[in-house]
């Protein structure tokens, strides 16, 4: 499942503000996020990406999580996201976002198991 993304700047036209991405999932629903970073890997492009909501409990019922996905691009030239779908590569490329964002962002490793 690939979903359009358009990269354009924030409607502000503020440099300095956040880069908001537009993605249109294959039904057709928009959806909206602030770009945090991307990187480029011998695997691939990439992007880090954390939802933006319209309300302030949208934002208290959201988990905060950040989202990495894969930036394709088709034979036509238009660019899509999708996920990674092998785990090693999810695991390594959110690892290098982690270390580049941990300065602005506070990072929970609940995932990991206590041995």
């Amino acid at each position: 499942m690939a979903d359009n993304y358009d990269d354009s700047l924030s409607p502000l036209g503020d440099e300095y503000g956040p880069d908001i991405v537009t993605v249109v999932d294959d039904e057709g629903h928009e959806h909206t996020f602030e770009e945090l970073d991307r990187i480029e890997t011998d695997d691939g492009r990439f992007i880090a990406l954390l939802p933006q909501y319209d309300t302030a409990e949208e934002i208290i019922e959201s988990d905060g999580e950040l989202i990495i996905l894969k930036v394709t691009e088709n034979e036509d030239g238009e660019t899509y996201l999708e996920p990674i779908e092998d785990e090693k590569l999810f695991d390594e490329i959110g690892a290098i976002f982690e270390e580049r964002l941990e300065d602005v962002f506070e990072f929970d490793d609940n995932d990991e198991k206590d041995e």
